[in-house]
């Protein structure tokens, strides 16, 4: 960080500390690994040497001074090796619960009970030892450092005038998140469909003239399930490497802290700080990196609790849906309900974050204390391995659940017979349908929805392939306008696509709390539906 400092006008004078601490002092810049044979050669030339230093430790405030001594001497002959008399001494003072454990189970009680006594008499030791490692701070750095003469203005203040203002910084953050969107989706979408087209698709159709004359189980395996599962993965590749390293860059020079900073107000509305708007908004364009996003988040419970409401922001694909029914349904009123259905999920999106963080998260609400990182140059070296670290990991870990839950849906899509109609897959919907009539839907569209779970472009062609003859205009002619209204709201908010639900495993590390989004999904979209429909037709 000595390329940092100097950025901000603070010199750092080596040789001073090193005087000052009794220790080598070697100054380093990690990103550009400037420093780094200097260190090696410090740590061979102690080991060699092995000479005993002396080093400059901070002490406790001379108020409490006499009495760690004294604390010192009834417990140094119980102190467990490898740990010195004065150190334990301080963690008991610092109210150390495993240290003190320790000590009570070695002493008798006689020495305990002193030990006790002391120990109740100052419980503001603590803030002795605190006061005394500061004091001990100041010091070194008063030798050592010297900083920029008084009301000298840094750029990473003049910066921070506009990214932390309550009114310019949200348009600023609007503006990089209108960055991060189009260099994400306006590059990475076009590419995604290439590779859709010219790769996975092509390829399928290749690999299936080359097994012509294979079982047609096992064509339809490797070029409608394996194939396409794995592609969808590969597809993913151009959107999260464009994204991951957009994203990188703005938290390598600094910025995410404050775009964080400046909805911190808003997000508490759902118990969450502003760091959680980030994930929130990523996952708009789609829900895989936003999940991912929320790595940003320090605190687990909040953390949590993004990942699980990340599935209800409509992504790309089911705004593409809604997108293509809706005109179908609806005609010149489409951009209307479209937007009526895109205002109801987001106010369930809020009403179910709160009773998420008071009802299953316990109401906690996170403190929001963190630090503004300077303003620095971004670093290439940094931003790749960042990119190549989170782009593999997505691919080791979500990409084998999208294959399996490809394979499964095919498996269900074709047997007993070979027929989609007559498979197990429209059994299910078979059987579902009397829970479908409640929200108006046929066995079909409860198919369209299930096979969703791969990809949710996946609801356009299935309900094609099921409603024969005029194709979609049959699907029209068949639904009424509340039955249809309930349908695009159960697609905005039903179960995410398979490369979501592995995103989330990867970043929970945990299957349950895995199938309670899947399950609080379905429980939200099943109810959303039930209650549109019934009020629809009434109206």
């Amino acid at each position: 960080m000595m390329d940092v400092a100097e950025q901000q006008g603070i010199r750092v004078e080596p040789h001073v500390l090193e005087a000052a601490l009794g220790l080598p002092v070697v100054p380093m810049v990690a990103t550009k690994n400037q420093g780094v044979r200097e260190l090696v050669q410090a740590v061979e030339r102690v080991a060699r040497q092995r000479r005993t230093y002396a080093p400059q430790r901070p002490e406790i405030r001379e108020d409490h001074r006499a009495v760690l001594v004294q604390l010192r001497k009834i417990i140094a002959d119980h102190t467990p090796a490898p740990y010195p008399p004065n150190w334990v001494a301080l963690k008991l003072f610092e109210g150390d619960e495993q240290i003190t454990q320790i000590v009570r189970e070695r002493l008798d009680e006689a020495h305990w009970a002193q030990v006790h006594e002391i120990l109740k008499a100052h419980e503001d030791a603590v803030l002795a030892i605190a006061a005394g490692r500061y004091e001990w701070i100041e010091r070194m750095v008063r030798a050592a450092v010297t900083r920029p003469r008084a009301g000298q203005i840094t750029v990473t203040e003049r910066v921070d005038r506009i990214a932390t203002h309550p009114v310019w910084g949200i348009m600023l953050l609007l503006g990089v998140l209108g960055v991060i969107f189009w260099l994400t989706y306006g590059v990475g979408a076009p590419l995604q469909r290439w590779m859709n087209e010219h790769l996975i698709q092509a390829g399928a159709e290749s690999l299936r003239e080359a097994l012509s004359g294979a079982p047609w189980w096992f064509t339809g395996l490797l070029t409608d399930a394996v194939v396409p599962g794995a592609g969808l993965v590969l597809t993913f590749l151009p959107i999260l490497l464009i994204f991951f390293a957009v994203l990188g860059l703005f938290e390598d020079v600094g910025y995410m802290a404050r775009a964080a900073y400046v909805m911190d107000r808003f997000m508490h509305w759902m118990g969450l700080h502003g760091k959680s708007f980030v994930p929130l908004c990523v996952g708009s364009g789609c829900n895989v990196p936003g999940v991912l996003c929320t790595r940003i988040i320090e605190s687990p419970r909040a953390r949590l609790l993004t990942i699980l409401l990340t599935p209800l922001v409509p992504c790309t694909a089911r705004l593409t849906v809604l997108a293509v029914l809706t005109p179908l349904f609806f005609g010149t009123a489409a951009g209307w309900v479209s937007v009526g259905v895109i205002g109801l999920n987001l106010l369930l999106l809020v009403g179910i974050g709160y009773a998420l963080h008071e009802l299953v998260l316990g109401g906690e609400h996170v403190a929001f204390i963190m630090e503004m990182p300077l303003y620095h140059r971004p670093n290439a070296r940094t931003i790749g391995l960042s990119v190549w670290q989170r782009s593999l990991e997505f691919l080791k870990k979500a990409g084998s659940i999208i294959v399996v839950v490809s394979i499964l849906v095919w498996l269900f899509s074709v047997l007993p017979e070979g027929d989609l109609e007559t498979s197990y897959l429209a059994s299910v919907g078979h059987f579902l349908a009397p829970f479908g009539a409640w929200m108006g839907l046929d066995w079909r569209m409860i198919v369209a929805l299930l096979t969703s779970v791969v990809a949710k472009e996946n609801t356009i062609a299935t309900l094609g392939v099921l409603y024969h003859g005029n194709g979609l205009g049959s699907l029209v002619a068949t639904v009424t306008p509340a039955a249809a209204l309930a349908f695009l709201v159960m697609q905005v908010t039903f179960i995410p696509c398979a490369a979501t639900v592995g995103a989330i495993h990867q970043e929970t590390s945990s299957w349950r709390w895995t199938a309670f989004s899947v399950g609080l999904l379905l429980v939200i979209s099943v109810a959303a539906g039930v209650v549109v429909y019934q009020v629809g037709r009434l109206l």
